[in-house]
This record gives structure tokens, sequence and C-alpha cells, in this order.
């Protein structure tokens, strides 16, 4: 499982809304993205709790965190564990009272309720591998040029640029 992160929430050519999850530290994958197509619904949700906004009335994924609370349950991570002729798999890592609990579920639930209760979110290396495709929101030469830039500053740079 590879650690990633909501890169964006973006609308394709056909009007549809797509989640791009972005690993999180493995370097070798930094320029890739897992596209995810989701329902409007499910994009607002992820957006709304992405940018912390205070809605007057809970949306079914708030209600689903204030449901888990209510019985002492926790998210702990949520995983896209597969892709199957075209359809992401996912699933919800509770901690009850009564132990660990797996739960299945659509990504952009999954993905909703993560970013409400602070869970972890990850993907199958085999998803990644299979639907990963370039980061349209990096451009490769800015990428190139950023991290020569920063060598360069590593080469130039003296500890006692930093004394006050």
């Amino acid at each position: 499982m590879i650690q990633v992160r909501v890169a964006a929430l973006v609308v394709d050519t056909t009007g549809q809304h797509v989640m791009l999850l972005k690993p999180l530290l493995d370097a070798d994958r930094a320029g890739a993205v897992v596209p995810i197509w989701i329902g409007e619904l499910e994009a607002t949700s992820i957006l709304v709790a992405i940018e912390d906004v205070e809605m007057p009335r809970p949306f079914a994924h708030d209600l689903m965190r204030n449901l888990l609370a209510s019985v002492d349950a926790e998210v702990e991570r949520v995983e896209v564990t597969r892709l199957e002729e075209g359809t992401y798999f996912a699933e919800v890592t509770l901690s009850t009272p009564s132990g660990v609990r797996r739960v299945d579920a659509r990504p952009s639930d999954a993905v909703a309720l993560a970013s409400r209760a602070g869970a972890s979110i990850w993907v199958a290396e085999s998803v990644l591998e299979e639907a990963g495709v370039p980061d349209p929101t990096v451009d490769e030469a800015d990428a190139e040029r950023s991290v020569d830039d920063f060598r360069r500053f590593l080469d130039d740079v003296d500890p006692e640029d930093f004394r006050g």
C-alpha cells in the first residue's frame, strides 16, 4: 500500500468530477496520480472537508463520522484496494470497542469519510501501477527546474548564512 492524499478535484471534458490521489512519500511515483471518477455530491463533500468549510447542516459523510463516534468507533484508514473492469473498490478500517473492522466502500465515500475523520488514505500498489497517470497539475519542466535550483542551493549554502 502507498499512502496518498487528495491532490485535486477536477472536472473532465465531459463534465464528470475526478478525484486525483497522489502518493505522499514515494519519490519514484511522485509525478503520478490515480484518477477516480466520482459523483458531484461526493466531490462536493470531499472539497468541503478538505477546505474545512463549516456547513449549517451535516452532509452524509459528517453523519457517518458522527454515528461512528457515538458508538466509540474511529476511522483508522481507508484503502483503495483494487480495480476491476474499470471499477475501483475501497475499504474503511474501523477501530471499535469490539475490535478492528473492515467495511467495503466506494472510494469516494471512503475518502470523504477519511477527510472528515483525519484518517490516512492508501492505494494498493497494483492500482497505482494499473491506473496511475502523469500528474496533470505538475509541469515536468518546472518540476525539473525546481529540483535543479534546490540542488544548486544545497551546493552553495553555508551554515553561517543562517546565524542571526
